[in-house]
């Protein structure tokens, strides 16, 4: 034993702190490195709203939602962020039905379409249907579904249509919102919010 400013140290013992202490920052340190990798895969999964448009999944068209916020932005296929819109999933019918998956082909047959609206403007959204690729060559049954998702999920909105022929463009729902978030008028006056031809039905 050593005898030092009136105390007893074992070397030993001092080896053993110091390899601790060690293995405790390198702890800290791949702790610090590593978080920031998980967070990479993590997604914001906050929204104020969920428009929802879907139709047969045994159909291959591709059908696309169109919305635009009180400030005149237009979320969509062309434009797949705007303001608070997002476009969360671009379905091209069978198209993008199938994935690699370890080397296998998976068919994940859903015809979907979700825009989420990620903050609150005030005033006036406009949601529009547009039947971009006609493949099935028959008319569709085509839902639109508006999601209240604070405090709690509620659906404030529902309707389907049979859309016709491609090209066709409907507008399914126009409402307004105040700065709580609360929806104070509905109303279906058509407006065109593609850059195509033909006007909504």
């Amino acid at each position: 034993m050593i005898r030092r400013r009136g105390y007893f140290t074992d070397p030993f013992t001092d080896l053993l702190f110091n390899a601790l202490l060690g293995f405790t920052m390198l702890f800290m340190v791949t702790i610090m490195f590593v978080n920031p990798l998980a967070k990479l895969g993590s997604a914001n999964l906050k929204a104020e709203f969920i428009i929802t448009l879907s139709w047969p999944e045994d159909l291959p068209d591709d059908l696309d939602v169109w919305v635009e916020d009180p400030h005149g932005e237009v979320v969509s296929y062309l434009q797949k962020d705007a303001g608070w819109l997002h476009l969360d999933r671009d379905d091209r019918g069978e198209i993008n039905d199938t994935i690699l998956i370890n080397g296998q082909e998976v068919v994940h047959r859903i015809n979907q379409e979700v825009v989420t609206l990620r903050g609150i403007i005030s005033g006036e959204y406009i949601v529009n249907a547009y039947f971009y690729e006609a493949r099935s060559n028959q008319p569709i049954d085509v839902m639109l579904t508006v999601d209240k998702v604070n405090p709690t999920l509620q659906t404030v909105f529902v309707d389907k249509i049979t859309m016709l022929k491609q090209d066709e463009e409907h507008t399914f729902v126009r409402f307004k919102l105040n700065g709580k978030g609360e929806i104070q008028e509905i109303n279906r006056l058509p407006k065109r919010l593609t850059p195509y031809a033909l006007e909504p039905s």
